[in-house]
């Protein structure tokens, strides 16, 4: 068993809400850093952002959206068209195929529309349990916990979550962090994941967290 794992302990309840204070002070009102124009293009923007940054995504997606911000546009596009604009993109011939197949769904069966249930949105093509919970969030501002990788790393290093998968950490975060905060929880640790707890070089002496943080607090830092 690692040092980590054996050392690992979950913020009280009180450490919890006094982290959200400060994310919330520092930063009320958090975004998407993917820049869409609307609900659909948001969806297809968080199908492209697989695997690749939100950068490369609103890169490829500035022209896109200008001729196509619609799931009838989209559709008509083709293919072969979008792929002319997102190849940059890892992924991009099977992205491009769910963007078009969802676009032609939501076309005809949505009359054009995002749906805002979490069952219509997983059964759309290239739409998996985070897509969805972006949405669900974003769009719809439902409290859901959308599990990427900056989550997944930071969570357990937090003592948010001793979760090793999506699932798990989603799980726990949505169990301890209080309703108040649910809303816009998980952009402020993506945001803190990105920009402060980095992966190689944690920037610990900027972080407004590092006397709560058990990882910061065991590494001496």
């Amino acid at each position: 068993m690692s040092d980590e794992k054996k050392s690992f302990r979950f913020l009280s309840r009180d450490e919890i809400r006094t982290l959200f204070d400060r994310f919330r002070a520092a930063e009320p009102e958090p975004k998407s850093e993917l820049i869409a124009p609307n609900a659909f293009t948001l969806l297809v923007s968080v199908v492209l952002s697989a695997q690749t940054t939100d950068k490369s995504v609103n890169k490829a997606t500035a022209e896109l959206y200008k001729i196509a911000d619609t799931p009838a546009a989209m559709a008509a596009l083709g293919e072969e068209k979008l792929i002319s604009y997102i190849r940059s993109i890892g992924l991009y011939r099977s992205k491009a195929a769910h963007v078009i197949a969802l676009s032609r769904i939501l076309a005809d069966r949505y009359d054009g529309q995002v749906p805002d249930t979490r069952e219509a949105l997983e059964s759309l093509p290239g739409v998996g349990r985070k897509t969805a919970n972006v949405v669900l969030n974003v769009v719809f501002h439902q409290p859901t916990m959308p599990v990427d990788t900056h989550l997944l790393r930071i969570s357990p290093r937090m003592g948010l979550s001793d979760g090793k998968t999506p699932e798990a950490v989603e799980k726990d975060l949505l169990r301890v962090i209080p309703q108040e905060y649910l809303e816009h929880a998980h952009h402020w640790l993506i945001l803190h994941g990105r920009y402060i707890c980095t992966a190689r070089k944690p920037q610990c002496s900027a972080c407004p967290a590092a006397d709560l943080c058990p990882k910061n607090n065991l590494d001496g830092v």
